[in-house]
């Protein structure tokens, strides 16, 4: 994504809900960019290394996305 996106990092879906307070606060434009060629680029993200597990951020990344409409 960094390539894509020109830039170094993306947000995570799991930081930006932790700020906004859950992942329910958040919409579809809070996590998304838009990259070169038109890509469309979201970052899961999870807990700290050794914290807990990382499959819970894309699985919630990817839920969230679903009931967006990310995928239609």
């Amino acid at each position: 994504t960094r390539l894509i996106l020109h830039s170094k990092a993306q947000t995570t879906v799991m930081h930006l809900a932790a700020e906004a307070g859950s992942v329910e606060d958040l919409e579809l434009e809070d996590v998304l960019s838009v990259g070169f060629g038109g890509v469309k680029c979201v970052e899961s993200g999870g807990p700290e290394p050794g914290v807990g597990c990382a499959g819970r951020g894309v699985i919630t990344a990817i839920n969230f996305l679903e009931e967006e409409g990310a995928y239609d």
